[in-house]
């Protein structure tokens, strides 16, 4: 499918501009300490930093948005944060972003999901993170619904990012479902294994090897068509996007349709935040009218782009054109 027409390529990309995504899932906010090291502690058998910048980014659920508008979308997002310093970051972080900010709920006795990097000359030298992993109690969960209910009404296609921090729970699904029965949109899940066969409905769940192995205890088989085929069946979505590093995406559709899509990487920098590259562009993609393969193509290309750039980064829709049309003239 790599013989896609870069007119087509640009016509997705320029359709993705207009489309309005609904991101539910784990919040996160990324924080970063960096500095310079020039003793050992006498305290402990432990570097000394002496810090000389800091700053925030948004992480999780919330990148995947960051990954939505800097591809030109407009963007909500439903998720908790808390009563905290962290939460009014993330907000801040978010709204200077332009996401819309709407659906964030409070919640006073849950920390908002932080992580902490402490980097020594750009080698990070410890994570510490704060963070409530247990499922959101019944009334939370069910304000969380209300915000995807109230929200969908302007969206093209709604995702699913799930970090297992509890807030992608039974009521907050069975939200989204209804919200994308009655509005007819896509849906896109990024699973995780805790309810890894519980996304049934959807549209298409992205998974990375891993966390397939995982869900099923036993190896995949992504070249494999009728076993692609079985685990499409089996976990009730209507197409199967399984992400594979460095060999690429295996994608088997509604339709019988299998498709392996190699990796068109040049050179991987940094992994870091790529699976939310991937979501972003393909929920935008269906929202922008592509098919799956089409989706997976232009993903497979914002891929290759953001594992080329250091952290959690983002690509433009100019970016992955470029890409796309290097690749072709090869």
């Amino acid at each position: 499918m790599e013989h896609l027409p870069e007119s087509r390529v640009r016509q997705i990309l320029e359709h993705a501009t207009g489309v309005h995504v609904l991101v539910v899932g784990d919040l996160m906010l990324d924080r970063y300490v960096s500095g310079a090291v020039e003793r050992i502690s006498p305290e402990a058998p432990v570097p000394v930093v002496r810090v000389e910048s800091e700053w925030s980014a948004v992480g999780g659920a919330a990148n995947v948005a960051n990954n939505a508008v800097s591809l030109g979308a407009e963007c909500d997002v439903v998720g908790i944060v808390g009563d905290d310093a962290g939460g009014v970051l993330l907000r801040r972080e978010l709204e200077l972003l332009g996401v819309g900010t709407e659906g964030l709920v409070g919640a006073a006795d849950r920390s908002t999901t932080m992580k902490t990097r402490v980097l020594a000359r750009r080698q990070q030298v410890v994570r510490y993170d704060h963070e409530v992993g247990v499922d959101l109690d019944d009334a939370l969960a069910e304000e969380v619904a209300d915000r995807v209910g109230g929200l969908a009404g302007r969206a093209d296609v709604i995702v699913v990012e799930d970090y297992n921090k509890g807030v992608v729970v039974p009521p907050v699904l069975d939200a989204v479902r209804r919200a994308s029965a009655e509005h007819g949109v896509p849906t896109v899940v990024d699973p995780k294994r805790l309810r890894f066969f519980e996304f049934e409905g959807t549209t298409l769940l992205k998974p990375n090897a891993k966390e397939l192995s995982d869900a099923l205890g036993e190896p995949i088989r992504p070249d494999d068509g009728n076993w692609m085929e079985e685990v499409r069946a089996r976990v009730g979505c209507a197409h199967l996007l399984v992400t594979l590093g460095e060999a690429g995406m295996a994608l088997r559709t509604a339709d019988g349709e299998s498709l392996r899509v190699p990796a068109v990487a040049h050179s991987v920098y940094d992994v870091s935040g790529a699976g939310d590259t991937v979501t972003a562009v393909v929920g935008l993609a269906l929202g922008a009218g592509a098919t799956p393969i089409e989706a997976a193509v232009v993903a497979n290309h914002a891929a290759a782009l953001e594992v080329a750039k250091a952290g959690v980064a983002t690509v433009s829709p100019g970016e992955i054109l470029r890409h796309y049309r290097a690749f072709r003239s090869r």
